[in-house]
């Protein structure tokens, strides 16, 4: 049975999130949809992240079997058509060998978290950056988020219901720019805990904001307790950027 992977973008403003919900419309069902109408299969598919309500997407990946052979080109144009009009494409199609698994072959994920830092509000990018009119110091920012790569306990930047085994992952990258009135977070590792990177975000903000050192940072991420995290970023800034095979 052919196995195929496909490169998505979308805008996650109208979504409860990646996965399926009952009552609620997601990401997942337009796609799974999609492919029914294409090829008149049921198929379940697998994705690399499960991004949340609000999350945006520029490469998610998900994978999945039919009975048929497509063409590459063919399917992307096929599925593109059944996905309309809901703000979800497909960049990219193609075959696979039938051991790929979007979420478990995955080396690295990459997101990117972006914050509007001036006073006046987004028109064009309302619902897709975290408005923080005040200030912000992006170096100190990125100081900070220096000092917590590598393996830890990232219990302290993990979501209540999160279902990860272990609170243990190794952040490979955290850096803070600013472009402008934009500043850009970029986060880099196998594999995250649910909100970890908005967690990490909300409290990267109080280090720009002056009301933490980047002591007081780490020393949050040292405590291995929730409470000890800042205010949790919303979803609307928040991009899956990018998987690597």
């Amino acid at each position: 049975m052919p196995r195929y992977v496909l490169v998505l973008e979308y805008d996650g403003t109208p979504f409860c999130g990646w996965q399926r919900q009952a009552g609620a419309l997601s990401v997942q069902q337009v796609v799974e949809e999609a492919i029914a109408k294409m090829s008149g299969e049921t198929v379940a598919i697998q994705a690399a992240g499960r991004t949340d309500a609000g999350v945006h997407a520029l490469g998610q990946v998900v994978s999945f079997d039919l009975g048929k052979a497509w063409d590459p080109f063919r399917l992307r144009e096929a599925l593109n058509f059944h996905t309309k009009p809901h703000p979800v494409a497909i960049v990219e199609a193609g075959a696979v060998p039938d051991g790929f698994e979007a979420r478990f072959s995955a080396v690295a994920r990459h997101y990117e978290y972006r914050i509007l830092n001036r006073r006046g509000r987004p028109a064009l990018d309302d619902r897709r950056v975290w408005h923080c009119p005040m200030a912000l110091d992006a170096e100190a920012m990125h100081a900070a988020a220096q000092g917590i790569l590598g393996k830890h306990d990232f219990t302290t930047f993990r979501a209540a219901e999160c279902q990860a085994k272990s609170p243990e992952k190794t952040l490979d990258r955290l850096d803070v720019s600013r472009e402008g009135d934009m500043i850009v977070v970029r986060a880099t590792a196998r594999s995250f805990l649910h909100s970890q990177v908005r967690s990490m975000v909300g409290s990267l903000k109080l280090v720009g904001e002056g009301k933490w050192s980047p002591r007081d940072f780490r020393a949050a991420l040292d405590a291995r307790d929730r409470s000890r995290c800042g205010p949790l970023a919303p979803p609307e800034g928040l991009y899956l950027v990018k998987v690597d095979y």
